[in-house]
């Protein structure tokens, strides 16, 4: 594209000068003139046709003087459109307010046209700079929007009506939360009905942060959930999604998963720990147990890996807390991690509290400990209470 150059002149003769010692630009197409002979034809030009690269202006001429002419360019807050004054030696008062007042370069008359080439090619170095810094911006913008729209798609694709089973309400309570630390995030949880008796809950965080890490969390949600709803055992669900998710698995992603099935009219779960933090038992007495340490590996890594399975007995008012590793990894400013110990002792005071109100007890008490830090993970919790 050739640079478009205006210049604005009362003297005629300037418009032939500058078409014949530019004519080699002219010609190849890298510059292209137009001209205005004041201020006032100039501005219609300008409003008429945006894509001029550089203002080459008098500053002493009729109905409209360079500098009403430069107020008026300014108003048009087009940082990549450069203005290069000219008046005459003397006038240095003139030229000083014009600098002053934005404008990007300066020329004397008699105009030294090989000065004044080297002016607008300085001027065109700042210009290819400034439009490829905006191009750069429109980009991020762009994918701003993007990355705010895949937000609101992952928080959609998460349960997020409470109480989810209506008619065993007086049976179950459970609830959950996700927050990520970016844009999007790694983590997820779900919950669905398997059957009249069964629901399968399941909570996760996947290696990584951002845009890979959201994908590989669709994906794993979708897979562990799919299989899931034909009611295999925990075991055969998590090593069914292993095989699909190890032979997908790309820069080595992997996820630690927590799935598990609660019998709603027994209280037992049976459960499958792929290497994710191990959830918390918060009895009706208010005491905290922490379930065993995972002895199957993270999903996503080895094909055929014999994972299995373990059960757990949940009594009236007991509720299972499950959350990851944004939890207690969460770090202050002193750069000290919330901790395991920091978590049992506030689940202790929480016993007789429901779920939504233990996560948001969970989620008030990380940001406290966090102050003015920056999040640093994603933050996510369910908890389900035998009611």
């Amino acid at each position: 594209m050739a640079v478009k150059i205006l210049s604005v002149d009362d003297e005629l003769d300037l418009e032939l000068l500058l078409t014949q010692y530019f004519r080699r630009k002219i010609r190849k197409g890298e510059y292209e003139f137009r001209f205005a002979h004041n201020g006032l034809e100039a501005l219609t030009m300008l409003l008429k046709e945006k894509d001029f690269d550089i203002i080459l202006s008098d500053i002493n001429m009729p109905e409209m003087d360079g500098l009403s002419l430069l107020t008026k360019i300014n108003e048009m807050r087009n940082p990549a459109l450069k203005c290069i004054m000219v008046s005459a030696y003397g006038d240095m008062g003139n030229i000083r307010q014009a600098m002053n007042n934005g404008a990007f370069d300066f020329a004397t008359k008699p105009i030294d046209l090989d000065d004044l080439s080297l002016t607008i090619e300085k001027a065109i170095e700042q210009i290819t700079y400034i439009k490829k810094m905006q191009q750069e911006h429109n980009q991020l913008e762009s994918i701003k929007g993007d990355l705010a729209v895949a937000r609101e798609i992952q928080q959609a694709i998460l349960p997020r009506i409470f109480p989810p089973f209506p008619e065993n309400s007086h049976q179950l309570d459970i609830a959950a939360s996700m927050n990520a630390a970016k844009d999007v995030g790694g983590d997820f949880y779900d919950f669905f009905r398997i059957d009249a008796d069964r629901i399968g809950f399941v909570i996760a965080d996947v290696s990584g942060k951002g845009v890979p890490a959201a994908i590989f969390m669709a994906v794993s949600r979708t897979l562990i959930r799919a299989t899931g709803l034909r009611g295999v055992k925990p075991s055969e669900c998590m090593s069914y999604s292993n095989n699909l998710l190890s032979e997908e698995s790309v820069s080595s992603m992997f996820v630690t998963v927590f799935y598990g099935i609660y019998n709603i009219k027994t209280g037992e779960v049976t459960y499958t720990n792929a290497g994710h933090n191990p959830p918390y038992v918060v009895k009706a007495n208010g005491r905290v147990e922490r379930l065993p340490f995972s002895d199957c590996i993270i999903a996503g890594i080895i094909k055929d890996y014999p994972f299995t399975e373990k059960t757990l007995q949940l009594e009236p008012g007991d509720t299972l807390l499950l959350y990851t590793d944004g939890v207690t990894e969460a770090l202050n400013t002193q750069e000290e991690e919330y901790g395991e110990e920091r978590l049992e002792a506030l689940l202790r005071s929480a016993s007789q509290t429901d779920c939504q109100q233990m996560i948001d007890m969970v989620k008030a008490d990380v940001k406290a400990f966090e102050g003015d830090a920056e999040q640093s993970d994603d933050i996510t919790l369910l908890a389900l209470k035998r009611l």
